[in-house]
C-alpha cells in the first residue's frame, strides 16, 4: 500500500471513508500505519490516538478495501495500456475508464475492445460483413436484400443472401451483448429478480450417492435471498455431477431493455436488427450475466461461510483455560485400549501407558483401575482430561466409578484436530521418540490446560468448525483464519519464556523465523530477564520489537510492567505517575488507593492521549489479565451415552460444537452431534444463529427427533418446544454439519460398541480400590 501514488491513495481514503462512515482522518492514519508495516493488533491496541480508537474489524476493513482499490487501479492501468498499444484509446474512453469505480463497470466499458477469441462475429468481420451490419442499423425501414446481395462472394465464403444477413446479425448481436449501459441494467435485473434453480442430473435420481442432495432435485428460490449454505450445497452437488444449477430471468426482461435502444422501426431491415438483438441477449448477454451471478453468488456465500468459520474459530481459540494443573489425559479406545499420559503443570510429558478401561476381561478392567489410581496418587493429579471421540462416555463412566476426590476435575475435551497434530511435523519435533497415540493424548491434555496455546499448532482448517470449508475460496479462507488466530493470540498475550515457537509466530511483528530465533536465544541463555532483552535476538530489529513487545509477557521480569500489556514505549509515563505520587511502579500495581489519585489529564501530550492512558490505568489494576472467561466444569447427563438412549422430550445439557447459517450443532454426549435448527434456537425470531449461540457455549436442549438409520438428531432450545407429531426414528432430524462429517475415526478403535463389564458387577472396582490403597 505504501507504493500507491499519493493522489490515488487520497482518492482511496476518501472512498473508504464514504463507504464505511469512518472519519477520513482515521482512515488516512490507519492506511499510513499499515503502509509502514504496523499490524492490525498493534494499531488497534497501541495507536488509538492516531485512529480515533478504531477496533480490529474496522482496521481490517480499511486494509482489505485499500487492497481492493489498489487491485482495481492495477486492472485499470492494464486496460489503458492495452488500448493505447492498439491505438484504440480516445479521450472519452479514457475518461469513462478513469471514472469507473467497480471492476464490473471497468470490464463493461472494456468489453467491446477486449481482444476476442474466434467468435461468430469475428468470423463475419473477416468476411467483410461489418459494413452490412452498420447499414442495417442505419436503414431499419429499408429492404436489406439489395444491399446484402453486394456481400455475396465465393472469395469471402459468403454463398447466399441469408449467409450475409446472418453474419451481419452476428456482428450486431455481439455489439448488443458488449453494450456497457445494457450490461449494467441487465446486471441489476439479475441481482434483484433472478431465480436460482437446481434439478437432478440426468440419470442420477436413483444414484445412492446423490441421495444427500435429494432436497435439491427440484428446487428454486430467489437469487437475492438464497442463504449461503444452500448456494454452496447446490454448487457442491453440481461439482459432484449430481445436480444442474441455473441462475435465470425471463428472456423478455432483458430484451425489453435492449430492443428500444437498438430497434427504431418495423421495416425489413429493422426486423433483422430485432432478431440480432434477441439473439445477442439470449446467446451472449444472458449466459454472460448468469456466469457473473454464479461467481458473485459464490463470492457472497464464501464470505458468509468464512465469517461463520472465523467466528467459530475465535470462540474455540478463546475458550476458557483450566490453567496450570497437573493433568492426566486419556485418549479413549475400545479394543486397543485408552492411551493415557501424565503431564506436569507446564504441559510436559512425564509418563504414558495404555489402560484397558472400556473393554476386555474383568482382570483387565481391574488392572486398569489399579494403574489409574496409582498414577493419580503418584503424580498428584489435579485434573483428568478425556477426549470426546469413540469410547469417550464409557471411559468417563469408568473414571467416575473410581470415586476420586472431589478436588480432581474430570472434563471431556473436544479433540477435533488432535489426530492432525499427532501426525504433524510440529508433534514429531516435540516428541520424536513417541508414537502418534501418545502425541494425540498429550494434545488432549494440553488443550484442556490452555486451548489457545495448543490449537495454534494445528492448521485452523482442521479444527472442524467450518461451513463448507473445502468449497470456499481457499486463499480468502486462509487469510481470514490467520487474522482470527493473530487476533486471539494477541488479545490474550504470550508468555515469552514458556511459549512454543508456533504460538510466538502469531505475535504481532513476529513470524516463524523470528519465533524460532527467540526460542533458540531462550534455550541458550536460560530465558529472558526483560522485554528489552528481545532486541538481542538475531533478526529482531526495532520495528519488530515495537510491534511485538506489548503482547509478550514476563512474569518475573526486571521491570514490573514487563508482565503487563503496557507497551515499553509508555513505561516512562507510568514512571512519571509513580514519581509524582512518591511511590514505586510496583506500588501502583498493588494499591488501588494510589491509582485513584492519578489524574490522567496531567499526562496527556502530543503522543499520548486519554484512550492510551485509560488503557494503562486499567492494566495497572490487573496486569497481564487473561481476557478469557473463567473455566467452568461441564458434565453430560448420566446414562445417556448413545443415540438409542435418546427419546423425544428429553431435556439435556450440551455444548455447542459448531455454528452455521442454518443453526447450531450441539454435543449431548452420544458421539453424534444434534442440530438445533435456526427456528428452534429461541422463542423469538432469530436471523443469525451467531447472535444467540457461540462455539463452546453450554446450553440446555430438548430432544425433538432421533433418526437412528441416518444418524440424525434434532434438538430445540425453545422453552416449550412443539413435540406434537415428532417421534424417534422419524425423518428430517439434525445431522453433523457440512464438512465435519462423522467424528474422526482414523485412530479410533470402534470394535465392539459400548463395552460390557462382564457378570461380576462392580466387584472388580472394590478389589482395585483395596489394592490401590495397599500400594
Amino acid at each position: 500500500m505504501s507504493d500507491v501514488p499519493t493522489q490515488a491513495a487520497a482518492a482511496h481514503i476518501a472512498t473508504i471513508a464514504s463507504e464505511t462512515g469512518i472519519h477520513v482522518n482515521s482512515v488516512a492514519s490507519t492506511a499510513k500505519l499499515l503502509g509502514e508495516g504496523a499490524t492490525v493488533p498493534f494499531i488497534s491496541r497501541y495507536r488509538k490516538e492516531a485512529t480515533g480508537s478504531l477496533d480490529e474489524v474496522q482496521i481490517q476493513t480499511i486494509r482489505d478495501r485499500m487492497l481492493q482499490l489498489v487491485d482495481l487501479d492495477s486492472r485499470r492501468a492494464s486496460i489503458l495500456k492495452s488500448l493505447e498499444e492498439r491505438k484504440l484509446l480516445t479521450d472519452d474512453l479514457k475518461k469513462k475508464l478513469t471514472n469507473a469505480d467497480t471492476t464490473a463497470k471497468l470490464e463493461d466499458i472494456f468489453a467491446p475492445f477486449r481482444p476476442k477469441r474466434q467468435t461468430r462475429a469475428t468470423k463475419a468481420k473477416e468476411k467483410g460483413l461489418e459494413p452490412l451490419a452498420d447499414w442495417l442499423l442505419e436503414h431499419q425501414g429499408a429492404d436489406p436484400a439489395e444491399e446484402a446481395a453486394q456481400y455475396v462472394s465465393e472469395e469471402k465464403e459468403v454463398a447466399t443472401l441469408e449467409e450475409a444477413l446472418a453474419g451481419a446479425r452476428d456482428i450486431i448481436a455481439e455489439r448488443v451483448a458488449d453494450d456497457a449501459d445494457l450490461r449494467g441494467r441487465a446486471r441489476r435485473i439479475y441481482e434483484e429478480e433472478a431465480t436460482v434453480s437446481s434439478r437432478v442430473m440426468y440419470g442420477k435420481d436413483e444414484d445412492k450417492d446423490a441421495a444427500k442432495y435429494r432436497d435439491y432435485f427440484d428446487w428454486s428460490e430467489p437469487y437475492a435471498s438464497i442463504p449461503s449454505h444452500r448456494m454452496l450445497a447446490i454448487r457442491r452437488g453440481e461439482k459432484e455431477a449430481f445436480l444442474i444449477m441455473r441462475v435465470e430471468v425471463p428472456l423478455d426482461r432483458i430484451t425489453s431493455q435492449a430492443l428500444p435502444e437498438w430497434v427504431n422501426t418495423t421495416g425489413a431491415a429493422g426486423e433483422q436488427v430485432r432478431q440480432a438483438v434477441e439473439d445477442g441477449c439470449k446467446r451472449l448477454l444472458m449466459p454472460s450475466m448468469e456466469t457473473e451471478m454464479r461467481m458473485a453468488g459464490k463470492k457472497s456465500a464464501d464470505e458468509t461461510a468464512i465469517r461463520v468459520f472465523a467466528d467459530n474459530l475465535r470462540e474455540l481459540l478463546l475458550a476458557s483455560p483450566l490453567g496450570r494443573k497437573r493433568t492426566l489425559a486419556i485418549d479413549p479406545g475400545f479394543r486397543t485400549g485408552c492411551k493415557t499420559v501424565v503431564l506436569d503443570a507446564q504441559g510436559s510429558l512425564l509418563h504414558h501407558t495404555v489402560l484397558h478401561a472400556t473393554a476386555g476381561s474383568n482382570n483387565q478392567l481391574y488392572e486398569a483401575a489399579v494403574e489409574l489410581t496409582k498414577l493419580i496418587g503418584q503424580y498428584k493429579i489435579e485434573a483428568i482430561a478425556i477426549g470426546n471421540g469413540t469410547a469417550s462416555r464409557e471411559t468417563e463412566a469408568f473414571v467416575r466409578k473410581l470415586k476420586l476426590p472431589s478436588s480432581i476435575q474430570i472434563i471431556v475435551v473436544n479433540e477435533s484436530g488432535a489426530s492432525i497434530y499427532s501426525a504433524s511435523d510440529v508433534a514429531r519435533e516435540e516428541f520424536p521418540n513417541e508414537d502418534v497415540t501418545v502425541r494425540g493424548a498429550v494434545s488432549i491434555g494440553r488443550r484442556l490446560m490452555d486451548p489457545l496455546a495448543e490449537l495454534v499448532k494445528i492448521d485452523p482448517k482442521s479444527i472442524g468448525v467450518g461451513q463448507y470449508q473445502h468449497d470456499v475460496d481457499q486463499r480468502q479462507l486462509k487469510s481470514a483464519l490467520d487474522d482470527t488466530v493473530v487476533s486471539a493470540v494477541n488479545s490474550v498475550g504470550v508468555e515469552l519464556n514458556t511459549a512454543s515457537k508456533q504460538l510466538l509466530s502469531y505475535v504481532s511483528g513476529l513470524n516463524a523465523t523470528r519465533a524460532e530465533n527467540i526460542v533458540a536465544y531462550r534455550n541458550e541463555h536460560g530465558g529472558f530477564n526483560s522485554r528489552a532483552e528481545l532486541k538481542k535476538v538475531p533478526g529482531l530489529g526495532d520495528k519488530a520489537f515495537e510491534q511485538a513487545a506489548g503482547f509478550l509477557r514476563l512474569r518475573d521480569g526486571e521491570h514490573p510492567l514487563d508482565a503487563s500489556a503496557v507497551h515499553p514505549e509508555r513505561y516512562a509515563v507510568v514512571e512519571r505517575m509513580a514519581s509524582d505520587l512518591g511511590c514505586a511502579v510496583s506500588d501502583l500495581i498493588t494499591s488501588n488507593e494510589l491509582r485513584k489519585k492519578i489524574d490522567l489529564k496531567q499526562y496527556v501530550d502530543a503522543e499520548v492521549g486519554l484512550p492510551t492512558l485509560q488503557d494503562i490505568l486499567a492494566e495497572l489494576a490487573k496486569p497481564g489479565r487473561d481476557p478469557r472467561k473463567q473455566f467452568e466444569i461441564f458434565s453430560f447427563a448420566e446414562g445417556v451415552e448413545k443415540p438409542s438412549d435418546l427419546s423425544p422430550g428429553m431435556k439435556l445439557p450440551g455444548i455447542v460444537t459448531n455454528v452455521a447459517a442454518f443453526g447450531a450443532f450441539v454435543d449431548v454426549g452420544v458421539h453424534q452431534d444434534g442440530l438445533v435448527h435456526v427456528s428452534q434456537l429461541s422463542d423469538n425470531f432469530v436471523r443469525d444463529p451467531a447472535e444467540v449461540v457461540k462455539v463452546g457455549q453450554k446450553v440446555q436442549v430438548t430432544v425433538m427427533e432421533v433418526d437412528i438409520p441416518r444418524n440424525r438428531i434434532s434438538l430445540s432450545m425453545k422453552s416449550k418446544p412443539d413435540l406434537e407429531g415428532r417421534s424417534s426414528g422419524g425423518g428430517g432430524g439434525g445431522h453433523r454439519g457440512n464438512d465435519r462429517g462423522p467424528r474422526p475415526q482414523a485412530r479410533r478403535d470402534s470394535g465392539g460398541g459400548r463395552s460390557q463389564q462382564g457378570g461380576g458387577g462392580n466387584d472388580w472396582f472394590s478389589q482395585a480400590m483395596d489394592q490401590a490403597k495397599k500400594r
